[in-house]
C-alpha cells in the first residue's frame, strides 16, 4: 500500500511518466513527499526510493543537499528571516530576535504548539523590501515588528490559509500546461527509442571488436 495520499500518488505517477528514467523524477517526487507529510518522513523517503528504483540512502543523500527539504518534522509554518547584508542593514537581526520572542522558539527550532519553525536565511531576493521574511517560501513582506506580529496573528487565526498553505505545499492549483501526451503514446515513443538505442549498440559492437583485434599480416607468396 502506498504511503502517499491517493491524489499525491496519482500526481507522482504522472510525473514519472514524463521522464525517460524514473530516477530523473526524484526531485519533484521529493516535493510531493514533503507535501504529503509536511517534511520528508522515513516512509516518504522509502516511497520515493521505490518509485525511482533507487534506495532510501540515495534519496536521503539527494534531499540533504537542498535547503527546501526537511528531514525532520517542522512546524506548519516555516518562517525565514533574512540577515544578509541589505536586510542586516535594515534591521534583519533585530527582526529575527523579535520573531524568536513572538513565536516562542529559538532560531532553528519549533514552537511548543508545533505551528512555527524559525530559520535564519540567506538572501531571499526581495532586497527592496528589507528585511525580507518568507513563510513556507511565500513572501509576506512584514518588515517591522508590528507587521510581523500582525502576520502571526493572521496565521494563527487562519486568515492567511489561502496565501500561505501548510509547509510542503508548493502549488495549490494543478497546472494545465506543460507536456500533454497520452500515456499510450508516451510508452510507444519510449519503446521505439529504446529499440533504436539497442540497435545502434548491436551495430557498434562488431566494429569495436574489429578495432581491437590484432592485425593479420598479409599473405606472402
Amino acid at each position: 500500500m502506498s504511503h502517499f495520499r491517493s491524489d499525491i500518488r496519482q500526481r507522482a505517477e504522472e510525473l514519472i511518466a514524463l521522464y525517460p528514467r524514473k530516477r530523473s523524477a526524484m526531485l519533484p517526487l521529493l516535493h510531493l513527499a514533503q507535501e504529503n507529510d509536511g517534511y520528508l518522513s522515513e516512509e516518504g523517503i522509502a516511497e520515493v526510493a521505490t518509485l525511482t528504483d533507487t534506495t532510501a540512502a540515495d534519496v536521503r543523500g539527494t534531499a540533504s543537499f537542498y535547503d527546501m527539504f526537511h528531514l525532520e518534522p517542522v512546524g506548519t509554518y516555516v518562517v525565514g528571516v533574512c540577515t544578509n547584508i541589505a536586510c542586516l542593514l535594515a534591521g534583519g537581526e533585530e527582526l529575527l530576535e523579535h520573531a524568536s520572542a513572538t513565536l516562542g522558539c529559538a532560531v532553528g527550532s519549533t514552537s511548543d504548539d508545533g505551528l512555527f519553525t524559525l530559520e535564519e536565511t540567506e538572501c531571499l531576493a526581495d532586497c527592496n523590501l528589507a528585511p525580507c521574511v518568507q513563510v513556507n517560501h511565500r513572501y509576506v513582506r512584514t518588515t517591522t515588528p508590528d507587521a510581523f506580529d500582525a502576520m502571526v496573528r493572521d496565521l494563527r487565526d487562519g486568515r492567511l490559509d489561502h496565501e500561505v498553505p501548510r509547509h510542503g505545499t508548493l502549488i495549490r492549483v494543478k497546472r494545465q500546461g506543460g507536456l500533454r501526451v497520452a500515456k499510450e503514446d508516451l510508452a510507444r515513443e519510449r519503446a521505439s527509442a529504446l529499440a533504436a538505442r539497442t540497435a545502434r549498440a548491436e551495430t557498434a559492437a562488431p566494429v569495436v571488436a574489429q578495432a581491437g583485434a590484432p592485425a593479420v599480416p598479409p599473405e606472402t607468396k
